[in-house]
């Protein structure tokens, strides 16, 4: 199916009018929902106007925001965050919760493995798989220790990934 220009001011015409992509490729014929949202993307076309015939700029501004219940805790930061509408895009700022740093206590009498640092390509069926830092970093590496054949990490690796359900509802 071609995009005639026949065909585009149509589509212009319905999109305007605030159909939805679903209509207008009833309308139209011979193409789908998704051609109609990827001609309209193309041609940059605003975002369609909704069915009631009342357009986004008729519509009031919001000076204020919503007032809060008085018992959430005072917050710490704001941020604005872009998010999408149809095809419009709005920037609204969303309030932030910081959560403090929390002190982990480390549990004595753990024995580390010494990892042979490999990379991807030196990796067999019978190497410990577990990664070791940022993926983004040179730095980044494979356990590389001997694992059993059913499993992919080694034995200490093992018990980090597959706790018993009791150990993990401790730790919450």
């Amino acid at each position: 199916m071609n995009w005639t220009d026949e065909r585009v001011e149509k589509l212009k015409k319905l999109w305007s009018e605030g159909l939805s992509a679903s209509q207008i490729a009833a309308q139209l014929g011979g193409v789908s929902r998704n051609a109609v949202i990827g001609k309209v993307h193309r041609l940059s076309l605003p975002g369609r106007a909704k069915a009631g015939g009342t357009t986004t700029a008729a519509r009031p501004k919001r000076t204020t925001s919503a007032p809060r219940a008085p018992n959430y805790a005072a917050r710490v930061t704001t941020r604005t965050v872009t998010r999408t509408a149809g095809a419009t895009v709005l920037k609204e700022e969303i309030e932030v919760d910081l959560v403090a740093d929390q002190d982990l206590e480390h549990a004595p009498n753990v024995v580390v493995p010494m990892s042979r640092r490999l990379g991807l390509t030196e990796l067999s069926e019978r190497t410990c798989k577990w990664p070791i830092g940022d993926p983004l970093k040179e730095e980044f590496h494979f356990c590389g220790n001997d694992s059993p054949e059913s499993s992919p990490y080694c034995s200490y690796h093992t018990r980090l990934a597959y706790q018993p359900s009791g150990e993990r509802r401790r730790m919450r």
